[in-house]
């Protein structure tokens, strides 16, 4: 098989990694430049390899113990012992490339190399020699079979693909063609190892472009998409209108955009298709309960926009889609489910049993074995999660299982696939950092690990990014674009997974030398500078050397390396059962404490039961008193009246008395009279 090489060849290659990295000038000025590029530990790995790749073997005598960074690069350049030139060389470039992915493309192709020193190699392994250049020579190992065949160098160029050449490491291929516009929340799909990137949010305004990248090429090109006027799925005039936050799934030959912010919002969920044949959009009539496009707030871009249902998730299960989640207009937070059937495009809403997700929005979802549903993290108002839910699909049931591992840290916004039993996430936030671990769970065992961390505000540690898996040379690749991290990105990144994630965690907490150990622990600031040297060099020249040995050592080293792994597994086999001895007592212990639960309970609704008859009771009294209390109002009422008529008698009385009075007055004075004029007074009986 021919090596496939875009790039410089070795050993112009090297020279132009070394020129790159600070080497080549003087002393010095190239101390200074690799140290502030690099750390410490990588600086002297690097000067090891260039002074083994260009002088040889450390045959120098050993510096004083006063000049200790003399030393430790004295130590790694002696380490390396008889490595040949050519195996430095591709050490050298490869520990930059995982240093700095980006070099080579950040470096011309017509770098000049100077090659002023004279090689010094043994005759073990004595690279070939063609017009004065050194070539690594190709290796050749036995197969199972006995036969022959060709082995390519470990870090072997891909077609196309510039300077990937290391696995769980994001690099930044070179890119041709005119870059799409910066944005986030945009839909991303691969078909037929082409990548397909519509619409998204940039500076708050809805995209409708459609834009492909060819990942064999890596050459960006613009769609001219048409619209259909009508269709016998949708016989009104079609509006494809710009969108945000939707997903982008491929199905047959068409890419269906689902949901997602748009400025016009329609009453239901709208289902939009391009073909890839022809080159048109349409609108896809459904039939059934559509889910209800819920108006929803793009707080995220200018607030006074009315826009679709967004924030959910969209899965491809079969032949079916499952929708979950998202926010309305109100901010609304939903936890909703409905399922698409795309061979009869049919709508269909379900009621899972067991305790569905609280209700959020940006989270990822991704489907295991074609049967299991799987949500992770999303975000509320106030907070945004790391939990992990399943759904069954065929029990619709939902359960909340236990997390193992290196559990990543809360996010939302984050993107997410799925390479066979392996969930890849990227990105996300927690309205304070991007996250900048990418991360991976193993869907069979909930098992997390880290496969990798970018520093900075870069944009894979970004929100509303895309991330999708593509192929190249039969390999796996994730490729992430765009995103929103305080500035809107248009930046393609590639990921070569080693699917080696859920071992290597396993391997990470067996027992390693102490030599390897402390290299990560050197944290104490009173150790010998001397010894941070030796100790970290040796660990890290020895496991580069181990990954690049020939086929005799690699061979020693797996049974080695496959003797570590069962030591592994059986120091993890007791530890699960020790964990699950633990487990078990401390289920005892809740089951226990369950029971004493369940009896105060019992107990204080007993005593609530009491409470309620007193309350009833008293609430009886308060009736009666308050019945008692009109009564005597309504006597008192009746005591004042009669008082008024008692006193209306007494006054009619006193009047009737003075009237008699006044009468008997009269009767006196005219008597007097009488007798005056000689009439005698008269009885009573005769008047």
């Amino acid at each position: 098989m021919a090596r496939t090489n875009t790039g410089l060849a070795y050993p112009d290659r090297f020279y132009a990694a070394a020129s790159y990295a600070g080497f080549g000038g003087s002393p010095n000025s190239a101390n200074k430049d690799v140290a502030s590029k690099f750390s410490n530990e990588v600086a002297l790995i690097l000067y090891a390899l260039y002074q083994q790749a260009t002088v040889g073997p450390c045959n120098v005598p050993k510096p004083s113990p006063w000049s200790p960074v003399e030393q430790g690069k004295w130590k790694s350049w002696q380490q390396l012992g008889n490595m040949v030139s050519a195996e430095a060389m591709r050490l050298f470039v490869k520990i930059l490339e995982e240093e700095d992915p980006g070099w080579y493309s950040r470096t011309s192709n017509s770098v000049e190399s100077v090659r002023d020193v004279q090689m010094n190699h043994n005759s073990n392994g004595e690279p070939i020699i063609e017009n004065g250049n050194s070539f690594a020579e190709t290796k050749t190992i036995s197969a199972e079979n006995g036969s022959l065949m060709e082995a390519q160098d470990k870090d072997i160029v891909l077609e196309g693909l510039g300077p990937v050449v290391v696995y769980d490491q994001w690099v930044s291929p070179p890119i041709k063609g005119q870059r799409p516009k910066a944005r986030y929340e945009h839909g991303a799909a691969v078909v037929q190892d082409k990548m397909y990137i519509y619409g998204g949010n940039h500076n708050g305004r809805y995209l409708s472009d459609l834009n492909v990248l060819d990942l064999r090429s890596w050459t960006w090109s613009k769609v001219e998409a048409s619209i259909e006027s009508k269709s016998e799925e949708s016989p009104s005039p079609v509006n494809i209108a710009p969108c945000a936050g939707h997903s982008l799934i491929p199905w047959e030959n068409k890419l269906l955009s689902i949901a997602g912010h748009t400025k016009d919002p329609s009453e239901t969920i709208q289902i939009k298709a391009f073909d890839l044949q022809t080159g048109t959009w349409s609108i896809l009539k459904t039939y059934g309960k559509a889910p209800v496009s819920v108006l929803s707030l793009n707080y995220l871009s200018f607030s006074g926009f009315l826009v679709s249902r967004g924030g959910q998730s969209v899965t491809l299960v079969g032949s079916t889609l499952v929708i979950f989640g998202g926010q309305d207009a109100k901010r609304t937070l939903l936890n909703d489910l409905h399922i698409l059937d795309l061979e009869t495009m049919t709508w269909d809403d379900f009621d899972a049993v067991g305790v569905p997700p609280s209700p959020r929005s940006d989270h990822a979802a991704a489907v295991h074995a074609e049967r299991y549903l799987l949500i992770f993290g999303g975000g509320s108002h106030a907070t945004c999660f790391n939990d992990l839910h399943v759904l069954d699909l065929q029990a619709m049931e939902w359960s909340r299982p236990t997390q193992q591992g290196e559990i990543p840290s809360p996010r939302a916004g984050h993107a997410g696939v799925t390479v066979g039993e392996n969930w890849f996430i990227v990105g996300g936030g927690d309205n304070k950092s991007g996250a900048s671990e990418t991360v991976v769970l193993n869907m069979s065992t909930l098992v997390w690990s880290v496969v990798t961390s970018v520093e900075g505000r870069v944009p894979l540690a970004s929100e509303g990014l895309s991330l999708v898996v593509g192929s190249i040379s039969g390999e796996d690749i994730l490729v992430s674009f765009g995103g929103y991290n305080g500035r809107y990105n248009n930046e393609v990144n590639v990921l070569k997974p080693s699917h080696k994630s859920t071992l290597q965690s396993k391997i990470m907490e067996a027992p390693v030398p102490d030599s390897v150990s402390a290299v990560q622990n050197a944290t104490n600031p009173t150790r010998d500078l001397e010894s941070d040297f030796e100790v970290g060099q040796e660990g890290k020249i020895r496991e580069i050397v181990m990954d690049n040995t020939d086929s005799e050592r690699m061979k020693s080293k797996g049974e080695e390396t496959s003797e570590l792994i069962i030591a592994t597994l059986k120091a993890e086999k007791e530890e699960l059962e020790s964990s699950l001895n633990k487990e078990k007592l401390q289920s005892l212990q809740l089951k226990e404490e369950l029971t004493q639960a369940e009896t105060r309970n019992t107990d204080l609704y007993k005593e609530l039961q009491s409470i309620r008859g007193q309350l009833a009771a008293e609430q009886s009294r308060c009736f009666k008193l308050e019945v008692d209390v009109a009564e005597l109002r309504q006597k008192l009422q009746t005591m004042e009246t009669l008082q008024k008529e008692l006193e209306l008698l007494q006054r009619q009385k006193a009047a009737s008395e003075q009237a008699s009075l006044n009468a008997k007055q009269r009767q006196g004075s005219g008597g007097v009279w009488g007798w005056l004029a000689g009439s005698p007074p008269q009885n009573a009986d005769d008047a």
